[in-house]
């Protein structure tokens, strides 16, 4: 086989895997801007910002709830007038050793 034969047959194959990747690079990125360009439906966003807007109202709801039991509860406990009286600990005693 000549130099020349070898050298084409190089650069027809090398030249043709190259061409192949360059083709699969160029169609990626026209589906990948395709696929950026198909809206959104406006329903289904909104249909989505509504359960958000559900839950977070529910969220706020319970929270109130949860901090007007504790209102409740620390008045309770600040107006009883046989509370009970925490036993005090002895101070500790050194003794010689």
């Amino acid at each position: 086989m000549s130099a020349d034969l070898y050298f084409s047959t190089l650069v027809l194959v090398c030249g043709t895997v190259v061409a192949l990747g360059l083709m699969r690079v160029f169609l990626r990125v026209l589906e990948l801007k395709h696929e950026r360009r198909t809206p959104i439906a406006v329903d289904e966003l909104q249909q989505r910002l509504q359960r958000i807007e559900q839950a977070v109202e529910s969220t706020a709801i319970e929270v109130e709830r949860i901090s007007e039991a504790n209102r409740f509860m620390a008045k309770l406990l600040a107006d009883r007038k046989g509370a009970v009286q925490f036993i005090s600990q002895p101070e500790p005693v050194i003794t010689p050793h």
